[in-house]
């Protein structure tokens, strides 16, 4: 019987608690193992003095599969919470008194490319028509699979397709042949400034991102990203799921290429099988005696990581007026800042960033008549990190935001957070601190990802940003289904 079988999961984000669910779901014992004092992963809440904040993913983005992750089990996202698509979706501001707020339907879509760039609309049309094409083949030939081996591509039917995915062509290139305007290129390139590389050596195939954005549009859970996290651990608890908070993995054993044991701060646990969704590096290099490695520290250090951020989360006594939910600070360098993140290492010069103000939407996120504010610098990954340069930074875009926004609110905080490189290592022992993951470049992906598949020992797979199929909040969903199927693949066989 599959209760009989138990299987233990290292860490309850994204990707740890949907291949919990799915486990449970098939009758498999599940126990999950997390190191904070609340699951989630980065989509953890801090709340103090009646402000609440995500703490980390704020954007809502591909919510079919979200939908289809819920009908697993049954289940709707309004069976748990409450989605609003945002209008606009986001605003960009590229200087004082220059902005775009993004629509939310293509009617208004269309309307701004033309005011900004007459006769663009049917560009694009032309370009969201790929982006969706892209977006369908990616989604439903591409994600699902489990990379084991490159033959699991050798398909004529999926050669066929990914000819036309662009997988050649630069996003810089392919945006460029549609569109002149500075603006609307910035526009559409954003969505990929946290993917790992400058549009410039990111695959076009990546215009995807742009058919999430644009056309499957910007939603938002009222209560917060945090709802995502209730709704799985709902799943999985009515399934049975125990869920071990403040239960530290310090140590994975292995014997005869069979994990024996996992020695955790809070005890020793035996299993069946073992999902690991805590960070690969760290478990491949620290969890795992080196001959049950399945890199070496070279290669770890040799891969291109996306970027970390610089966070602060930010609770005012006055509101704020004019933002949206989502704000993006273009009105500076854009391809200075992606040089500074991916090319030459550094604290940035001039940052873009980005302000998330969630009250503007929920109401609960602050008390009256105050404001929830994230503000959110991408950074290049193991940066030196202390607090005077956080301090610093956090006045760079505090004197912009006020600058551009045309409205000061620096004597009104009366809550403030930083959040960046040394937490990311601490909380989450995320690899060089970084936020996102690996870089979805092309020799990065698929195949060319860290396994999922322990290589040197049998009861072991992993799963979450740091292997296929990448990172983000829907492909962490993805990569939990993908691994919970692998597993059950390797437990029928004993």
């Amino acid at each position: 019987m599959n209760n009989q079988k138990h299987v233990i999961v290292i860490g309850a984000g994204f990707a740890g608690l949907a291949a919990a669910c799915i486990l449970a779901k098939e009758g498999y014992k599940v126990t999950i193992l997390e190191k904070n004092d609340q699951p989630g992963g980065r989509a953890r809440v801090w709340e103090k003095d009646g402000f609440k904040f995500d703490m980390g993913p704020s954007w809502y983005w591909m919510p079919d599969v979200f939908e289809d992750f819920y009908a697993l089990f049954g289940k709707k996202p309004s069976d748990f919470y409450e989605l609003k698509r945002l209008d606009p979706g986001y605003r960009i501001y590229y200087g004082k008194d220059d902005i775009l707020d993004v629509p939310a339907n293509m009617q208004g879509l269309e309307q701004l490319f033309e005011d900004i760039e007459p006769r663009s609309s049917a560009g694009l049309r032309k370009f969201l028509d790929q982006a969706a094409y892209k977006y369908k083949v990616g989604m439903g030939e591409y994600v699902f699979r489990p990379s084991h081996t490159l033959t699991e591509f050798i398909d004529l039917n999926l050669i066929m397709k990914s000819m036309s995915m662009h997988l050649l062509t630069s996003m810089s290139s392919h945006v460029r042949k549609y569109f002149k305007n500075p603006k609307l290129i910035k526009l559409l390139e954003f969505p990929v400034l946290f993917l790992g590389a400058t549009p410039q050596d990111t695959p076009a195939m990546y215009s995807m991102m742009n058919y999430a954005d644009l056309s499957l549009g910007t939603w938002y859970p009222i209560g917060g990203m945090n709802e995502i996290v209730k709704a799985m651990v709902n799943i999985a608890e009515s399934y049975g799921v125990e869920i071990k908070l403040n239960a530290e993995v310090t140590r994975i054993d292995v014997e005869d290429k069979t994990v024996s044991s996992i020695e955790t701060n809070a005890g020793s646990y035996q299993a069946h099988f073992v999902i690991n969704g805590a960070d690969y590096e760290h478990t491949d290099q620290k969890l795992l005696a080196e001959p049950d490695r399945n890199y070496t520290a070279s290669y770890w250090d040799s891969r291109t990581m996306s970027p970390s951020s610089l966070l602060f989360y930010i609770g005012t006594n006055k509101k704020v007026e004019g933002v949206q939910h989502h704000n993006l600070f273009f009105d500076e360098d854009f391809e200075q800042h992606a040089k500074e993140i991916y090319k030459q290492p550094q604290w940035p010069s001039k940052p873009l960033f980005y302000v998330c103000c969630t009250s503007k939407t929920d109401a609960a996120a602050a008390p009256e008549g105050g404001e929830n504010l994230f503000f959110l610098m991408p950074l290049a990954p193991g940066l030196n990190d202390d607090e005077a340069t956080r301090e610093k930074y956090f006045n760079v875009m505090l004197d912009r935001f006020e600058s551009v926004t045309g409205q000061t609110i620096k004597d009104n905080i009366v809550v403030k957070r930083s959040y960046a490189m040394k937490d990311f290592e601490a909380d989450y022992h995320s690899f060089k601190g970084n936020a996102y993951g690996l870089a979805n470049t092309l020799a990065q992906t698929a195949y060319f990802k860290p396994a999922m598949r322990a290589k040197h020992i049998k009861n072991l797979l992993h799963t979450g940003q740091l292997t296929v199929p990448g990172p983000g909040v829907p492909p962490a969903l993805i990569s939990g289904q993908i691994v919970a199927k692998e597993a059950m693949k390797i437990l029928g066989k004993y």
